[in-house]
């Protein structure tokens, strides 16, 4: 009863505010009187907002006596109002502060995304995480980039506790992440198994809480003349918060409807977030501090119990997403020393804890100990991740050249743990839980930039140059002795689901890499744009590279624009990749196989005549439209060629009877052994479209959005070297090759209905993954077939600053579909391909702005 009279309560209190909402209209130009599309108009102090259509205009309901608003759009300086009927707005160039936006793919301070020569993309943050149910940023650009891909595994030890993520459908080190325009420091983890990233290094996105951040902006285009390695599918320039004077919190709650456990619980998976950021504005100057603090936790899923009709039997008791518990804290600041010079300071800290499932342990197993665990059991493996990152800068201006420069240190180290489990070869004596080592990488990175914009040369020139140092270090440390040692030759040595890394394997290596660049933009007339960088980079460990991009952009028409990018590229090997080395329990076919990962420069890789792995090399294009067809309609078409040479690889496992390295892993008392090698050379040919539309639907607007990639990678090459020449089915095999192009389905496409009506909203989504293939053990294809995901949200806005959103991800609780465990890579009914296995997620967000 008590339950619903506050519901009453709270009806009519939304109600007799919404009797007393007044209609506030108005338009949005640039400085020039054309119209600014998609600008964000928010009613100042709360979460009442809309955004201008492609007229410019806006109309918004507002429940306050003397309303203001803050309007706001990429490449323009945000400006605050008086609202009311009619209301003009013209938003000045940010170029004329030296506290401008970063809109990544231009070094030029006035060049907005939307006459970029280079396709991006622009979220915003709030809008998404208003709307959609995935809380952090990974799942979050899953479902909303098409050419974004990012799944949750199980079952492949560090892969389950750091989600790897990549741009059109290369691996996760071929997109350079930066935060504030700056470079961010890669994980330390080398994704070894699953059907995502396997053999690449990456950057952990969900270090940064969404709360943090005001919008992502991603360039979907080859860019490594112009922001140095990795950045060969493009770049994601993350854009924290800046706001003041504003008090945002929200508390989350959602499950998964469970469907495949074996036990009678209705839900698993419980999600919670809650977060709090808050901005304090420091002078007249534009100086502040914004700072998030952020804690999420995500339960175990339980999808074992799947029954599948050709499965000769269970291969785990345990399959499902890790529980995962994470601690951040964020900041973002700025502080003016006069009208022409600030510093800045950003950066976090980010505490993971996680505990993930490991394959099963049968009580006949001969690596279980019956008088420990009668029944058998199910390793733990758990993780403990530490990742910080601290950027301080000075931006100023000298003459007519504004320079920065700045100092960027990141952290990040991942220590494995293992409980539920045991060392064999001890017998009754094996504890139950181990230390089992881990690694660490840092980065150092200072950088020096100088911009200059000549306004006189033809319709405007932007030069910019600047040179950066970088040192990074990698060590990987020893777990305890009884997490590796093997104390009885007849038993299994070493702690069962993940052995821990051994004292040969512990290693401390760093380099040093210097990278100078130039690049410049040349406007030479108001509808052609001319643009080109040069870099130049060296590494102390592989030497030096030279890279250069050219791209234009023509206006045809004012309606209607041509562009086009043509560059090379190069990524440089990861530290974790050349000095990665371990002795590690695979399961093929359900049978466990020790299998040595050595060394790229190991006695082993030496012997079989692997060279040292030398950095990637690409060459893309991209050639583009983009069109606004009428006043509410815009269009953006662009196809794109990547083709990668040398590209670094987890080769496929080579057994102790092979006739040339058998003799070898004998030696080693090792069943199986791979490495990493420069082996593929892959060829990327796709098509990204995204279609946008704004309608008046009754006295509510309706934001239509149709978003697509499609994507078509092939292996062009296989290179085998030394003792094994020749031999490129057995280097890097059919199984191996499927992995990698699979790393996203050959198309994805976002289908988005926006409707907003007063303080009500909804959001209507489907997704559609394509089929996916991939090899089993036995060479068979498994065809996972395509699938379309629903989701649907309903928001309302109880008061004037306080918003209630409900839904569901995967309405219609959709799976992929289902093989025999035995034939998987993870021992579940399924890999980890497009939209995950957990099935429907209900959630319900409580959002706060004061």
């Amino acid at each position: 009863m008590k339950q619903q009279l506050l519901v009453a309560a709270l009806s009519v209190a939304s109600l007799a505010a919404y009797g007393q909402a007044q209609t506030l209209s108005g338009q949005v130009l640039d400085a020039a009187g054309r119209p600014v599309i998609g600008a964000t108009v928010v009613e100042k102090g709360t979460n009442n907002g809309t955004a201008t259509d492609n007229a410019g205009r806006f109309t918004l309901s507002s429940r306050a006596a003397s309303p203001r608003l803050v309007i706001s759009s990429i490449g323009y300086t945000t400006q605050e109002v008086s609202g009311g009927s009619g209301v003009s707005v013209k938003l000045a160039d940010a170029s004329t502060s030296l506290g401008a936006v970063q809109v990544v793919g231009s070094r030029s301070q006035n060049r907005s995304v939307t006459d970029s020569p280079s396709p991006v993309d622009i979220i915003d943050l709030r809008e998404v995480t208003t709307k959609t149910g995935q809380l952090d940023v990974n799942q979050l650009l899953q479902f909303v980039a098409p050419s974004f891909n990012s799944n949750r595994q199980t079952g492949s030890d560090g892969a389950d506790h750091v989600d790897p993520a990549s741009l059109r459908g290369l691996g996760p080190d071929q997109t350079l992440v930066l935060v504030n325009g700056k470079r961010q420091h890669q994980s330390a983890l080398v994704n070894l198994f699953g059907s995502r990233g396997r053999g690449n290094t990456g950057t952990d996105l969900n270090v940064i809480p969404a709360a943090s951040i005001e919008r992502i902006e991603i360039l979907r285009d080859g860019a490594a003349a112009q922001y140095g390695s990795d950045a060969i599918a493009g770049v994601i320039n993350i854009v924290l918060k800046s706001s003041v004077n504003e008090l945002t919190a929200s508390a989350n709650y959602g499950a998964y409807e469970a469907k495949y456990r074996r036990d009678d619980q209705q839900f698993d998976g419980g999600n919670f977030n809650a977060n709090v950021n808050y901005g304090v504005g420091l002078g007249e100057q534009g100086s502040f501090i914004n700072a998030t603090v952020d804690f999420n936790q995500r339960q175990h899923t339980q999808r074992a119990n799947v029954p599948v009709p050709d499965s000769s039997s269970l291969a785990r008791r345990e399959y499902g997403d890790p529980k995962v518990q994470n601690v951040s804290a964020y900041l973002n600041s700025k502080f003016a020393v006069s009208d022409q010079t600030h510093v800045y300071v950003f950066g976090g800290a980010n505490k993971r804890k996680g505990d993930a499932y490991a394959w099963t342990r049968f009580a006949e197993d001969d690596r279980n100990v019956p008088s420990i665990y009668p029944n058998g059991f199910d390793p733990i493996i758990t993780s403990d991740i530490v990742d910080v990152s601290a950027v301080a800068g000075v931006r100023t201006k000298l003459g007519e050249w504004e320079l920065d420069l700045s100092n960027n240190f990141g952290s990040n180290r991942f220590e494995y743990g293992l409980r539920n489990t045991l060392n064999a070869s001890l017998g009754a004596a094996s504890p139950t839980s181990f230390n089992a080592g881990g690694f660490q990488l840092q980065q150092n990175v200072v950088s020096l930039g100088l911009t200059r914009n000549y306004k006189t040369v033809l319709q405007g020139l932007n030069v910019a140059a600047g040179a950066e140092f970088r040192r990074e270090w990698y060590s990987l440390f020893a777990g305890e002795e009884a997490s590796y040692r093997n104390y009885d030759p007849t038993k299994s040595g070493g702690s069962q689901g993940f052995p821990g890394y051994q004292p040969a394997d512990a290693i401390k290596a760093d380099r040093d890499n210097v990278g100078a660049y130039v690049d410049a933009e040349l406007s030479v007339t108001q509808q052609w744009l001319l643009a080109a960088a040069l870099r130049y980079e060296h590494y102390t460990d592989f030497g030096s590279t030279l890279n250069y991009k050219v791209s234009t952009r023509y206006n045809l028409t004012e309606f209607l624009t041509l562009r086009g990018t043509y560059s090379t590229g190069f990524r440089a090997p990861s530290l974790a990749q050349i000095n990665f080395n371990s002795t590690f329990t695979n399961f093929i076919n359900g049978d466990p196989v020790e299998v040595l990962l050595a060394r790229n420069n190991s006695a082993v890789t030496q012997k079989l005549g692997v060279p040292a792995l030398r950095q990637e090399t690409s060459n893309s294009a991209n050639v583009g439209l983009t069109s606004r067809l009428g006043s509410s309609l815009s269009l953006t078409v662009d196809g794109y060629y990547i083709k990668v040479k040398d590209r670094v690889v987890l080769t496929s496992q080579f057994s102790a009877d092979d006739p040339v390295i058998g003799p070898d892993l004998v030696a080693l008392n090792v069943d199986q052994a791979q490495f990493f090698a420069n082996a593929a050379d892959t060829r990327s040919i796709g098509l990204d479209v995204v279609l946008n539309h704004t309608a008046t639907l009754g006295t509510g607007r309706l934001n239509s959005t149709l978003a697509a990639n499609v994507n078509n990678l092939k292996i062009d090459r296989v290179q085998t070297t030394g003792r094994l020449a020749g031999r490129e089915d057995d280097f890097f095999g059919p199984r191996e090759q499927a992995f990698v192009k699979a790393s996203a389905p050959p198309s994805k496409i976002n289908l988005t209905f926006d409707y907003q009506l007063g303080r009500f909203s909804t959001l209507l989504r489907f997704v559609r993954f394509d089929k996916v293939r991939l090899v089993d053990f036995d060479g068979a294809d498994m065809n996972y077939d395509a699938r379309i995901t629903t989701d649907l949200t309903f928001s309302y806005a109880l008061t004037d600053h306080l918003q209630l959103s409900a839904g569901s991800t995967n309405l219609f609780n959709r799976y992929p579909t289902l093989f025999d465990p035995q034939r998987t890579e993870t021992g579940g009914a399924w890999d980890p391909v497009q939209m995950g296995a957990n099935g429907r997620f209900y959630f319900a967000k409580l959002q706060a702005r004061f």
